[in-house]
């Protein structure tokens, strides 16, 4: 069960100042940039200055430093395991059979982001018409005041299924400058177009079935009606719009195609930036991956462990526990 009262945003530290090392710990700090996670063990004053003792400076790095080591072998034993990544400059491409494209983990013509204030980043894999939003900004997802920079924050909502444009749109409308939707667009591992399947029979529940997987049930009680959508690289989201400081949460509900992504972005060097992953992991066999491209349970635990070592919190999560706790929409 989704415990979201645990869940917090962490507040500290003047805006803009210079910071003195560049890590996230696994002390309860994620998502911190540098000088507000030492101010919370004693180690800066208000100014970001060093404190006195470089000894227990040390012993708070050392556990990021061990978790650094973690990630990268785990990341070589998802490597070793038969999950494969690209890292070149062809980015794009068309669908084939199973899998519209392969994994692209990184690419060295993506261009980090120049932002410096730190903020809270919400991306919404899988957004429906806006429902986990409006959870997100009831506080659900901890107290968005208390994002850095005095509760600055923005949203990023992926969504394929035609149905939900105009009220993600109403939405961007209405939060003007800080919710960025992107429409007939799925979430994946690379830059391609598929076919996704449209949920026409779960009116009730947001039409929530529709996949990029002719497997779902839902696709296939829907005469698998299908359009021809986009899909965004998640590896390249998080290099381009987030920043180390921010305090970066991810919500992926998409039908099965966790399968196919999770392992290409547990292999990603931007993993890292990732504070909060929510994911509902469904059937193994909705995922795109076939024959050898195939995910094993094994491999998904492996992925899951490698994001953990690399100081991503994975609670656990399915949309029903959410709709339970906080109840319908008004």
């Amino acid at each position: 069960m989704l415990h979201i009262s645990s869940l917090f945003f962490l507040t500290g530290g003047a805006a803009g100042a210079k910071p003195l090392v560049s890590v996230i710990g696994p002390d309860g700090s994620v998502g911190l940039p540098p000088q507000r996670r030492l101010m919370r063990v004693g180690m800066v004053d208000a100014q970001g200055e060093p404190g006195d003792s470089l000894a227990e400076l040390k012993g708070h790095l050392q556990g990021p430093l061990n978790g650094l080591a973690q990630h990268v072998e785990a990341s070589e034993a998802l490597a070793s395991s038969g999950i494969s990544h690209r890292s070149d400059t062809s980015t794009t491409a068309t669908q084939a059979s199973g899998k519209p494209c392969q994994c692209v983990a990184t690419d060295a013509t993506w261009t980090s982001s120049q932002r410096t204030a730190p903020k809270c980043v919400f991306i919404d894999l899988g957004a429906a018409d806006g429902n986990t939003l409006i959870r997100f900004l009831e506080n659900d997802y901890g107290v968005v005041s208390n994002c850095p920079s005095g509760g600055d924050w923005e949203a990023l909502l992926v969504e394929a299924n035609p149905r939900f444009k105009p009220q993600l749109e109403a939405i961007s409308a209405e939060h003007q400058g800080k919710v960025q939707p992107l429409t007939t667009t799925a979430a994946w591992m690379c830059e391609a177009q598929t076919d996704f399947f449209l949920d026409t029979v779960n009116h009730n529940v947001n039409y929530w079935g529709s996949s990029m997987s002719s497997t779902h049930p839902d696709a296939q009680r829907s005469n698998l009606t299908k359009v021809t959508v986009n899909t965004i690289n998640l590896m390249r989201v998080l290099h381009e719009q987030t920043i180390p400081a921010d305090h970066v949460i991810v919500k992926m509900d998409i039908e099965g195609s966790e399968w196919d992504v999770l392992p290409c972005l547990a292999q990603s060097p931007d993993a890292s930036l990732v504070d909060i992953l929510f994911v509902e992991i469904h059937s193994i066999d909705w995922q795109l991956g076939q024959g050898s491209e195939a995910t094993t349970q094994t491999q998904l635990d492996m992925a899951l462990a490698a994001l953990r070592a690399a100081n991503v919190s994975t609670p656990a999560y399915s949309s029903p526990t959410l709709l339970e706790r906080v109840g319908p929409r008004s």
